[in-house]
């Protein structure tokens, strides 16, 4: 997972996608929390970060691919230390689902 630096500070950037399937949601938040702890993003918001990266994962899994684990979902992170944003996307032709936090 590549880790840019830029003027305001580190920020994490990537880009993963994973299978539809609901078992999938929390190694992939719980690994993504971890990386994210690790480089200090979104200390004072971090739950509500957490809940809300679930609460996407399960809606293009439950509803935008049927949880069909033949469709994968895809995510696209950016953390800076005063935001922190993703976009989750329920197939190769869907749209993503921007959400974004600013935690000043």
């Amino acid at each position: 997972m590549p880790v840019s630096q830029s003027q305001c500070g580190p920020c994490l950037e990537l880009e993963r996608s994973l299978p539809s399937e609901v078992a999938a949601i929390s190694p992939f938040v719980d690994k993504l929390m971890l990386l994210i702890r690790k480089c200090g993003c979104a200390a004072d918001g971090e739950s509500d970060v957490e809940i809300a990266l679930r609460e996407a994962l399960a809606n293009a899994i439950i509803h935008g691919n049927h949880e069909n684990s033949q469709k994968h979902v895809y995510v696209r992170f950016r953390c800076k230390p005063d935001e922190v944003s993703f976009a989750v996307k329920d197939g190769p032709r869907g749209r993503f689902s921007n959400f974004s936090a600013d935690l000043r």
